[in-house]
């Protein structure tokens, strides 16, 4: 190569990283502009949260914004699924996800937009409810990077498309709108799947490691039957309850006994229902159980040990074969995988932002769980790439960190929060990363 043509090749990288630059700024701009808007739609959504494939309101918010912005919408997928499509030239497909539903927790942050918010579920009783999640954080920022994106879009070319997934905390969202033939609608199959998720370490860092970062799952519900009667004669009866408190015991020693100490698993018993006297022993008892696992013969050790102690019990107990424990399997997924060399590509785009320590990226997988990639499952063209966003402030998490904790709060408690400093943060970060997806 001569002198000239090297002269220009290095003029033209030097313009190229110059207008990144630029576009980089913009971005963070175009966000921290916004953040007062940004801020009052995170608190309005933290104030009314909505349980799995009840979030009806929150799906109506993201198809004005959507709609009003100029994206091609689609609703009613998987019940209360969004979808926004925009199509901007020859290039890849590029999804943006993000979850929209709470959790059955009742909050005491003590926060002024704290949620009051309760709900009925499916079996009628009423609940508290409040994003223990962050999942109304990642609604916000969905939103922002659909707005940026769109008034940038000379800048980048293919085809983006912002979803908005119900219920993930049950684990069922992401199919709902799978089965609900979303591709076969119209919807573009990804080339890339990306997504931030909420966690609390401090505001300005991130974990996005390559392989696995998150445990596959199962919940399942576990229904013991007995005969009911009278507290006073126990002896006319088969306790249900009695039952299931011992297969709580009992289903531990899958853990410790049938599982390598080298292995990883988990087996949590979140709710006992039966009965409601204190003088009726009742005829059935529900035991709510989720599993995590990293592979499929660990889960079928944890599901064949389930199944042989609840027929252990029966047995023990005198229940006749056609009354033996029912087991309904519910939500399951997969562990989620984020692709090396995407993570690796959108890391380096998101070295300007944030500082290299703060790019975290030797952390093991997390035992939580997500169908983020139940998205695209099965699909081999799609790359995945989740991101686990700091949304601490950093003073509560130094703190927490000084006295042994490895954070001030954690999800799925009725005490987390988001920093309202992540959410232009957030935005920021989505919309940088995904410019580096639509890239050549």
């Amino acid at each position: 190569m001569n002198k000239n043509a090297v002269t220009f090749f290095a003029i033209l990288i030097f313009s190229t990283g110059v207008l990144r630059a630029q576009i980089s700024k913009q971005v963070k701009q175009m966000a921290y502009a916004d953040s007062g808007r940004l801020v009052e739609i995170f608190k309005d959504l933290h104030q009314n949260p909505e349980l799995g494939f009840m979030e009806v309101r929150t799906s109506a918010i993201i198809e004005k914004e959507l709609r009003t912005l100029g994206y091609e919408v689609m609703t009613g997928i998987g019940k209360t699924g969004v979808v926004g499509i925009l199509k901007n030239g020859a290039g890849p497909v590029v999804m943006y996800r993000a979850d929209m539903d709470c959790n059955s927790v009742k909050e005491i942050t003590g926060l002024p937009y704290s949620s009051t918010k309760t709900m009925k579920k499916e079996d009628g009783t009423e609940v508290p409810v409040m994003h223990a999640c962050g999942h109304d954080a990642h609604v916000t920022w969905l939103l922002e990077v659909a707005k940026i994106m769109m008034t940038i879009k000379s800048e980048w070319k293919g085809t983006l498309v912002m979803l908005a997934q119900p219920a993930e905390e049950p684990l069922t969202g992401a199919k709902a709108m799978v089965n609900d033939k979303m591709y076969d609608k119209g919807v573009p199959v990804p080339d890339y799947l990306f997504g931030l998720h909420t966690t609390p370490i401090a505001t300005g860092s991130i974990k996005n490691g390559a392989g696995e970062r998150a445990a596959g799952s199962d919940q399942l519900d576990v229904t013991f039957y007995g005969i009911g009667g009278h507290g006073s004669t126990p002896e006319l009866t088969k306790d249900p309850v009695v039952m299931a408190c011992n297969a709580v015991m009992q289903y531990q020693t899958i853990i410790s006994r049938s599982i390598a100490a080298q292995d990883v698993a988990v087996l949590t018993v979140g709710a006992i229902h039966s009965g409601g006297d204190n003088n009726v022993i009742p005829a059935s008892a529900v035991v709510k159980l989720n599993l995590r696992w990293f592979n499929e013969r660990i889960r079928t050790d944890l599901l064949d040990g389930i199944k042989r102690i609840n027929e252990g019990i029966a047995v023990a107990n005198g229940v006749a074969k056609e009354n033996y424990p029912a087991i309904l399997m519910k939500g399951s997924v997969y562990p989620q995988v984020n692709d090396p060399a995407l993570s690796a590509k959108v890391n380096k785009a998101l070295t300007p932002l944030l500082a290299p320590e703060k790019i975290i990226t030797n952390t093991p997988p997390i035992m939580g769980s997500e169908d983020f990639n139940h998205l695209v499952l099965g699909n081999n063209k799609t790359l995945c790439d989740y991101i686990w966003v700091g949304t601490a402030q950093p003073d509560l998490y130094t703190k927490a960190v000084s006295e042994g904790k490895s954070a001030p709060f954690y999800n799925h408690n009725g005490n987390y929060q988001v920093d309202l400093a992540a959410i232009p943060l957030g935005a920021v970060i989505g919309t940088t990363a995904l410019l580096e997806l639509f890239k050549k």
